[in-house]
């Protein structure tokens, strides 16, 4: 699974993207979220303000509740606004 990190999580975590193919525990975006933050102090980094960043899996919005079996990438991203 390819991870995509936009902003200032992608400066936080020190790197764009990455292949990962997490545990089979990793379940949902919560779970995704909890397994990449202990693989290195800069990743806890990125995700230690979990309210306010985005998730999409495959490039559709989702929730921290939805699952991620059978997803080819996810991505994490600040709030952003329409106008």
């Amino acid at each position: 699974m390819k991870i995509k990190y936009f902003a200032w999580m992608r400066q936080k975590a020190g790197v764009a993207e990455e292949d990962v193919t997490p545990p089979d525990d990793v379940r949902t975006v919560q779970d995704l979220i909890d397994w990449l933050a202990r693989r290195s102090p800069r990743h806890a980094e990125a995700f230690s303000e979990a309210k306010v960043f985005g998730a999409a899996i495959d490039q559709q919005v989702v929730k921290l509740d939805a699952p991620v079996a059978g997803a080819r990438e996810v991505a994490f991203f600040p709030p952003f606004t329409g106008g």
